[in-house]
């Protein structure tokens, strides 16, 4: 089992920067690849990125790609997502989880979500 906060959100004008943190809990953490996930009012949450758990490739979605990056300290059992070049479409709720296996971009693929943080960015 592994419990997952997320921190780091806030309000940040376009073209600014922020670094969420997902802080992990349980023995098992550094087995897994996590990911962020992000959802905006009215939309369905979309794939962010995901590192795996050790060694191999990250992956983005487009729309982040370049101006993004995750990153993960399994010493401190916490993965990060710094975002910078921020845009107002960025505004969203993002979370962290777990990626058990399966299809890195569908939501179906992730387990212990958490509460989430709040991300908005004005223009």
């Amino acid at each position: 089992q592994v419990q997952l906060v997320e921190s780091g959100g806030g309000l940040v004008q376009a073209g600014g920067s922020l670094r969420l943190s997902c802080a992990a809990s349980g023995r098992t953490f550094s087995t897994y690849a996590m990911g962020w996930f992000r959802q905006a009012p009215g939309k369905e949450r979309e794939f962010v990125a995901r590192i795996p758990w050790i060694g191999g490739s990250t992956s983005y979605a487009d729309s982040v790609q370049g101006r993004f990056t995750i990153s993960r300290d399994n010493a401190k059992n916490t993965v990060y997502l710094q975002m910078n070049s921020l845009k107002p479409e960025d505004t969203a709720v993002y979370y962290c989880a777990a990626h058990l296996g399966g299809d890195i971009y569908q939501r179906d693929a992730y387990r212990y979500w958490g509460q989430g943080t709040q991300v908005t960015v004005s223009s």
